[in-house]
């Protein structure tokens, strides 16, 4: 296959996305639902480039695998919190959820054993004190999420 891959790419621009479709089931052998001119462009220079300089090795291959299966499926890096000051007030009092202060909440997630303790006045997690449960939940997650559906404590009164 003697291509030049940047001429075949200015070429690809300038088709209809039916015309691409064509060309990508001419490239992979197979048919496609996209109607994303950019998507199929860039797809199908990516193929051609993989047939023309080779593709990626078994053991490149194998090593992509194995981070796929270990990954957490985060798309964004979680935000580094502050810690609330040990000061902060809890609703504690008012909700029927939580249990007493000094009960220790405890969680599986992404294979660890979470403990967070009831205090009177909030929450200790990792030494740190928070104001609320969404609180420790967003520092554990990254993302914000109801810390009484995260620690599995909606509509279990006390």
């Amino acid at each position: 296959m003697d291509l030049n891959i940047d001429q075949q790419v200015a070429a690809m621009r300038r088709m209809t996305v039916g015309q691409l479709r064509s060309k990508y089931a001419e490239v992979f052998g197979e048919s496609t639902h996209a109607r994303h001119k950019q998507w199929l462009v860039r797809r199908i220079a990516w193929r051609m480039q993989a047939l023309v300089e080779g593709d990626l090795s078994q053991r490149a291959r194998r090593r992509a695998a194995e981070l796929a299966n270990d990954a957490d499926l985060r798309m964004l890096p979680p935000r580094i919190t502050k810690p609330a000051p040990a000061t902060a007030r809890a609703s504690t009092a008012s909700d029927d959820r939580l249990p007493m202060p000094g009960t220790i909440i405890t969680r599986q997630y992404k294979g660890q054993a979470l403990q967070v303790r009831v205090l009177p006045e909030g929450f200790e997690f990792e030494g740190q004190t928070y104001k609320s449960l969404s609180a420790v939940a967003k520092a554990i997650t990254g993302s914000h999420c109801n810390g009484y559906h995260f620690f599995r404590l909606a509509g279990r009164p006390q």
